[in-house]
């Protein structure tokens, strides 16, 4: 098997402000990729780049129809082309069971979650259709949260669940483009949505305790992705779990 080189890609990072954005977005430049960096804040946006010069920073809020279209024109009208996009932003949402969870907290972690890669997944499958027969590829960030939900994680988690359907979807509608869907499922990658939930000083067990868990580094974690867009045309690495060793997964609770 021949992989490809990476030198001169394109590939889109949402999320690129922080966290595992941040780290996939970093490894992807020092590969030879040309990257467009989207997050809300321009200023993390521009700390992620340092100063790279096949970085691109593009404010979007990934929930705008319009933001999302002009982020993916502004990588066209730069690059001529979408190879990769890592459709990695998110939010944890409220601590809240189904009965306790407003509307308003289900409304806003389904528009990030869920609305919003499903409009930079549809943007990118539009630029990778153009691109027929050599097509692109599409890696979407899960959390192993769909597979095992933490308690009172209602809306993060049936977000994560439908983002395994929306992954399934768009490798079987993309099979007659050159499309490629995979995704990622991370658990416990040291960044700042672990100290939300608690994870260095006691995350909340389905047994009802509180338990400190393991991380591990979140550049691991971009390997990981890094390895998945590297695939050549010819394969396709439909799912990934990569936990911190030892964290409670499986069998958790």
């Amino acid at each position: 098997m021949t992989v490809p080189p990476t030198t001169g890609r394109v590939a889109v990072v949402t999320g690129a402000g922080s966290g595992i954005g941040r780290a996939v977005a970093r490894q992807m430049l020092a590969d030879g990729y040309r990257v467009a960096l989207a997050g809300r804040r321009e200023q993390q946006l521009l700390e992620t780049a340092d100063g790279h010069p096949d970085a691109l920073a593009v404010p979007c809020d990934v929930t705008v129809p319009d933001d999302v279209e002009r982020l993916f024109a502004s990588v066209l009208r730069r690059w001529g082309r979408v190879d990769v996009l890592f459709n990695n932003a998110g939010i944890f949402g409220p601590a809240a069971s189904v009965d306790e969870i407003t509307l308003a907290d289900w409304d806003a972690t389904v528009a990030v979650n869920l609305t919003g890669s499903v409009l930079c997944a549809g943007a990118a499958v539009r630029a990778m259709k153009a691109q027929s027969p050599q097509g692109g590829r599409i890696i979407n960030n899960g959390s192993i949260s769909a597979h095992s939900p933490r308690p009172r994680t209602v809306a993060y988690a049936v977000t994560k669940h439908a983002m395994t359907g929306l992954t399934k979807s768009i490798e079987l509608d993309g099979r007659g483009f050159g499309i490629t869907c995979g995704q990622i499922d991370i658990g416990n990658t040291a960044t700042e949505i672990m100290d939300t939930i608690g994870v260095g000083s006691g995350a909340l067990q389905a047994d009802g305790s509180r338990r400190v868990e393991p991380m591990f580094p979140v550049e691991d974690a971009a390997r990981a992705v890094l390895m998945m867009a590297g695939m050549p045309p010819s394969a396709s690495v439909g799912s990934v779990v990569i936990t911190a060793a030892g964290m409670p997964f499986i069998g958790r609770g």
